[in-house]
C-alpha cells in the first residue's frame, strides 16, 4: 500500500506519496522492509531517538510530532493527531479487519479476561464466530495498534465466512487508555466490570485510575455500554456517561445454587446451568451474557449457551477435587483475593490454606492489604514469591506480612514450589488449598531469568509424588 493512500488527507510530493508500505510499527526493533515507523513520545522516552535504528531495520518513512533527522521522508503530525493516525494506518495496512467484526471493549480491574473469554465462548456456542484478545493471547493485555490490527486480521482470516456474526472481545487496560493505544478504535459495545486497588504505582490515585478507565465510555469509542453497577465506580460511570447503558447487577441472578462442581441460577427468566464456579464467576457470566444479548442474541439462547462454556484457564480452576480440593486463581489484587476466598469459604467444609505472593516492581501499596485479606479469610496463609523481578523476595514478603492480622497462622516460604508442597502436606479432608496470583501464567520472573513455572502443573506433579 502506498503512503499517499494511508494519509489521504496529507499533501505529499509524488515520490513520497508513492512509497510502498506493508507494515506499521512503534517499536524500531520490529521494523522490517518496508515499514512505516511511528516515533511516539512515551512515558519514559521519545521514539525519535530510535528513528535511525528503525531505518536501519527497514523503515521507509517516519511519522513524528516534530521534525527529526532521517534519510527517509518524515510526516509531522501534532501530538493530538498522531495516535489516531497510528490506529488508522495500522487498520488500513491490515485491510481494515475491524470493518466486518463486532469489536467489544472490556475494562475494569478484575474480570476482564474472564468476561472477554466468556463472550467469545458464548458467540461460538451460538454458532457465531468468536475470539478474544488480551492477557491469554498477547504479550500486552491491550496490544499497540500495529499488533492489535495484525491480530484482528489473523483472527478474521480464521473465521468461518458462513457464520452470521463475528465477535472479538478485547481487554482494554487503563495503561492502554492512558497511553492512547485504542484512540481511533470503534467498538460495538464497551463494558466495565469493577474498579479496586491496583496499578497505583502508575496512576497514583484511585481517581486518576478511574478517570483512565472512564475514557472508554465516551461517544468516540462506542454508542452502547454494559456496566456492572454493584461497584460504586460502576454506578458513577453509568450515571455520568452519555452512552446507552445496560446496568448489570448480582440481582439479575435468581435462585443461585453454587458448588465446587458448578453453578445454577435463573437469568431474565431462563435457567443457566454452567460449570463456572464461584460468586465472582456469576458476575462475570452476567456481564458476558448481557454483552452478547446487547449484540442481538435471544435471551433464552444465551442462557442455554452457558452450558457449553468452559471455565477460563487459571480463573477459579479446580486442579484437584477429592477428599480435599485445590483451586488455582489469578487473583492478584486485594479485591480479587477477597472475592476468591469468600467464594471458597461458602463452599468449603474444612479449612482454607492459601498460597500467594505479590509481584516485584509493581504497586507496593497493595501488598500489606493483600496480607490482611489473606490472613483474615484463610485458616493458614503461606506467603511466597510471585515474579519478584529485580526486587528481593524477602523484602516483598516483609511488605505483605506487615499487614497480616494478629494471631493469624502465617508461614513464610520464598520458594513457590516448596510453598505449594507445604500447603498440600498440611491438608485434611474437606480442606481447600488456594494457590493465587499467577493463574494461567507458565513462567516465574526473577532478576535476570525467566523460568518455567505453572501453578497448575506444579500442583499436579506434587500430588503425583504424594
Amino acid at each position: 500500500m502506498q503512503l499517499g493512500d494511508i494519509f489521504d488527507d496529507e499533501s505529499f510530493d509524488v515520490f513520497t506519496a508513492s512509497i510502498e508500505v506493508d507494515r506499521v510499527e512503534v517499536d524500531s526493533r520490529q521494523c522490517e522492509f518496508p515499514s512505516l515507523f511511528f516515533a511516539l513520545t512515551g512515558t519514559t522516552t521519545d521514539g525519535a531517538k530510535f528513528v535511525a535504528h528503525a531505518i536501519d531495520r527497514g523503515a521507509v518513512a517516519v511519522v513524528a510530532t516534530h521534525n527529526v533527522k532521517a534519510s527517509v521522508p518524515v510526516v509531522v503530525l501534532t501530538e493530538s493527531r498522531i495516535h489516531r493516525a497510528l490506529t488508522h494506518a495500522s487498520a488500513t495496512v491490515s485491510g481494515h479487519p475491524e470493518a466486518s467484526i463486532d469489536l467489544i471493549g472490556v475494562t475494569g480491574t478484575n474480570g476482564k479476561t474472564s468476561v472477554t473469554t466468556l463472550v467469545a465462548e458464548l458467540a461460538r456456542a451460538l454458532q457465531w464466530n468468536g475470539a478474544m484478545i488480551g492477557t491469554l493471547t498477547n504479550e500486552r493485555t491491550t496490544p499497540a495498534p500495529p499488533e492489535l490490527y495484525r491480530t484482528l486480521a489473523r483472527v478474521r482470516a480464521d473465521f468461518d465466512p458462513q457464520r452470521p456474526r463475528s465477535v472479538v472481545a478485547l481487554e482494554v487496560s487503563s495503561h492502554a487508555l492512558d497511553q492512547r493505544r485504542v484512540q481511533g478504535t470503534r467498538f460495538s459495545v464497551v463494558a466495565f466490570t469493577n474498579l479496586s486497588h491496583d496499578h497505583l504505582d502508575y496512576h497514583h490515585t484511585m481517581e486518576a485510575y478511574f478517570a483512565a478507565k472512564a475514557q472508554l465510555f465516551e461517544p468516540d469509542f462506542a454508542a452502547r455500554a454494559v456496566i456492572w453497577v454493584d461497584d460504586p465506580y460502576g454506578t458513577q460511570l453509568a450515571e455520568s456517561t452519555s452512552l446507552s447503558v445496560v446496568r448489570v447487577s448480582r440481582r439479575d441472578a435468581n435462585d443461585v445454587t453454587s458448588t465446587l462442581g458448578g453453578t445454577v441460577f435463573f437469568w431474565r427468566g431462563h435457567l443457566v446451568n454452567t460449570s463456572l464456579i464461584g460468586d465472582f464467576n456469576i458476575d462475570n457470566a452476567l456481564m458476558a451474557m448481557s454483552i452478547v444479548a446487547e449484540l442481538g442474541a435471544d435471551d433464552a439462547a444465551v442462557a442455554a449457551a452457558m452450558a457449553d462454556v468452559t471455565p477460563v484457564p487459571g480463573r477459579f480452576e479446580v486442579v484437584h477435587h477429592g477428599e480435599f480440593t485445590v483451586v488455582v486463581d489469578y487473583a492478584h489484587t486485594p479485591q480479587g483475593l477477597e472475592r476468591l476466598l469468600r467464594s471458597v469459604r461458602s463452599m468449603c467444609s474444612g479449612r482454607i490454606v492459601t498460597v500467594f505472593g505479590c509481584g516485584g516492581e509493581r504497586d507496593t501499596a497493595k501488598r500489606p492489604v493483600m496480607g490482611r485479606v489473606a490472613s483474615e479469610l484463610s485458616d493458614v496463609t503461606i506467603v511466597t514469591s510471585d515474579n519478584p523481578r529485580h526486587e528481593s523476595p524477602d523484602a516483598i514478603i516483609d511488605d505483605i506480612v506487615a499487614g497480616v492480622v494478629a494471631s493469624a497462622h502465617v508461614v513464610r516460604e520464598i520458594d513457590r514450589r516448596t510453598a505449594i508442597a507445604r500447603a498440600l502436606d498440611s491438608v485434611r479432608a474437606g480442606d481447600v488449598v488456594v494457590v493465587a496470583g499467577k493463574g494461567h501464567e507458565t513462567t516465574q520472573t526473577f532478576a535476570e531469568s525467566v523460568v518455567a513455572f505453572d501453578d497448575r502443573e506444579v500442583v499436579r506433579e506434587l500430588l503425583r509424588e504424594k
